[in-house]
């Protein structure tokens, strides 16, 4: 083995524990530079191309009108023809895409879905689609961290890390927002709060973020005006917001259910295509539905939008995103979300301007409000989406107004209409039951190898006794016994105890491990970047007294490293 492999061997092994922060820090780095990068080309490729088509990013309303159907229509039967072609196990995307690959692939991700991801959602938003171009980003900076981390042969609890780190580097990069991509990626896609989680999370951020401020500078996503609550006595009126909010967020949740589950028989070209004619249409009336929509809502904040226009925007929001994203279009919730909790807080602004005109805000507060209650309430992410709020307004003023008005409308959706994240109704759609053990959260960030019994030997089953004798002066605590097929598969574990016992009252030349008296365990073989939660679960599924440690160098050819018995695990487990 060379001094470089044999150093990269140790820096895995240090990385299988939880407080390797030095080396997590120096990945987290490298993971953010390559999601910024990767941010970056989408956002280049989308705006590019619409204003190669448009004249300008997000001006649709400058198409003709037969162009405004036309276009998402076209765009619509492209990403299905696409995903037909592709296999069926690289067709997913988006952050529910994430947080299955987290919850039971250990944070593996395919670069092929990636692939998917980046051409299906550029095009949906060149041609239209009313989706977000957040969840796509988050799938982008995940799977950076995630192939960087594979590219180096990381233990896979760095390689969840690694995700973690991908995801708040995407949030950071695309709002310009690097602490709401922290708390958005331990708070939706890990669902923990850890020190060793949050420090290389923050450090992707920051290291995404800049990337990106280097390109587009460090303008916020939206031009927020100076915004504070201009009286106490505003606060039952942002408590009737939250509840309006929260109510909306339930029925954007719904919405999106009730079409996953339309049209299922219909093959995915043919519903994504209908998804492109609906949009169009509505796009026909009111184009703003339109895109992302972020124009929208700077235009809303400055009082530029009609009142009917933002009743009729909230609607075909609502109807035409859920209807894109449900019927197969690989687009995000996020940027949807926003644009309808900002409509409908502008709104609510309106009327609070109405009904007591001597002590109400500015509406662009409650624009603001509106954006983080929608968000938090759709994602069950209150502190991500008050977060957001805070580094978008660059103003300590909103946060009070801001925690009352989103926990009222998460907890109207969640305890009076029964909503969970719209992540976690998908999951569950699936299949998929993703939930947040503590305990299990712990065995996933905890490498395999930093528990294994590095004292084994291998021998087969007849063995000379100089042999034998020869192997126990390594003073092993296990022997591993192979067979004699090619690919010598594990047969027994037995304890050297036994064995040393054996030859003090037999004095037979040779030996057959297999026949003397000896206590022998079943070992099941697990690789070195497995966590302690894969061997819990192998120890579950297979019903082995112990695990074999082992690393693949070559097809059917493996070094065995050490051993994990189920009471090393379970004290783990415990404590």
């Amino acid at each position: 083995m060379s001094s470089l492999q044999h150093l990269l061997d140790q820096l895995r092994l240090r990385l299988s524990a939880h407080d390797a922060l030095g080396l997590m820090a120096l990945l987290a780095v490298l993971c953010g530079l390559a999601t910024g990068g990767v941010i970056l080309g989408f956002r280049w490729v989308v705006e590019s191309s619409q204003t190669g088509l448009l004249g300008g990013p997000e001006q649709f309303w400058a198409l003709p009108a037969h162009w405004r159907v036309l276009l998402p229509v076209i765009g619509g039967a492209l990403i299905g023809l696409m995903l037909q072609w592709l296999r069926p196990e690289h067709r997913g995307t988006g952050v529910v895409h994430v947080m299955e690959r987290l919850g039971y692939h250990q944070g593996y991700m395919s670069w092929r879905n990636a692939a998917a991801q980046f051409v299906g959602a550029s095009t949906a938003l060149i041609s239209g689609h009313s989706v977000g171009r957040e969840g796509p980003a988050i799938h982008l900076g995940a799977a950076s961290g995630s192939l960087l981390g594979q590219r180096l042969g990381l233990p896979n609890n760095s390689l969840r890390t690694l995700v973690a780190c991908g995801v708040a580097g995407a949030i950071g990069a695309t709002f310009n927002t690097p602490l709401a991509g922290v708390i958005f990626a331990m708070e939706v896609v890990m669902l923990e709060y850890t020190l060793s989680g949050f420090l290389p999370v923050m450090l992707s951020a920051v290291t995404a973020t800049v990337v990106t401020q280097l390109v587009y500078g460090n303008t916020p996503a939206f031009s927020v005006p100076a915004v504070h609550l201009e009286s106490l006595g505003e606060l039952g009126w942002l408590l009737v917001c939250g509840l309006l909010i929260g109510t909306l967020a339930a029925a954007f949740i719904q919405s999106l259910m009730f079409f996953s589950n339309s049209l299922t028989r219909w093959p995915l070209a043919a519903r994504t295509t209908l998804a492109g004619l609906a949009v169009g249409l509505i796009g026909l009336a009111l184009p703003e539905v339109m895109g992302v929509g972020y124009e929208t809502v700077n235009l809303i904040l400055l009082g530029e939008v009609a009142t009917i226009t933002l009743v009729a925007l909230v609607a075909a929001k609502l109807l035409a995103s859920t209807l894109a994203v449900g019927l197969g279009i690989p687009g995000g919730l996020i940027g949807p979300t926003v644009v309808i909790g900002a409509a409908a807080g502008g709104l609510l602004g309106q009327a609070a301007q109405a009904l007591f005109p001597e002590m109400a805000s500015e509406p662009s507060l409650y624009v603001m409000l509106g954006l983080g209650a929608m968000m938090g309430a759709t994602l069950r992410a209150p502190l991500a989406a008050l977060t957001a709020m805070l580094e978008l307004t660059a103003n300590p003023n909103i946060i009070l107004p801001g925690m009352l008005t989103i926990a009222t409308a998460v907890l109207c959706s969640g305890e009076l209409f029964g909503k969970d994240s719209v992540y976690l109704h998908q999951l569950r759609r699936r299949g998929l039951d993703f939930r947040s053990d503590p305990l299990l959260q712990k065995l996933s960030r905890l490498g395999i190898v930093r528990i294994m019994d590095r004292r084994l030997t291998t021998l087969p089953r007849q063995v000379s006794r100089t042999a034998l004798e020869a192997a126990l002066d390594q003073q092993p605590r296990w022997i591993l016994l192979l067979g004699e097929t090619p690919d010598k598969a594990p047969l027994a574990l037995v304890p050297v105890a036994d064995v040393l016992h054996h030859l003090q009252t037999d004095p037979q030349s040779e030996v057959d491990l297999l026949a003397i008296p000896a206590k022998r365990l079943e070992p099941a073989s697990i690789e070195y970047r497995a966590s302690l939660r894969e061997a819990l679960a192998l120890f579950q599924e297979r019903e082995a007294e112990a695990l074999c440690v082992v690393k693949t160098v070559a097809p059917g050819i493996q070094h065995h490293l050490g051993v994990v018995t189920r009471q090393e695990l379970e004290y783990q487990y415990l404590h």
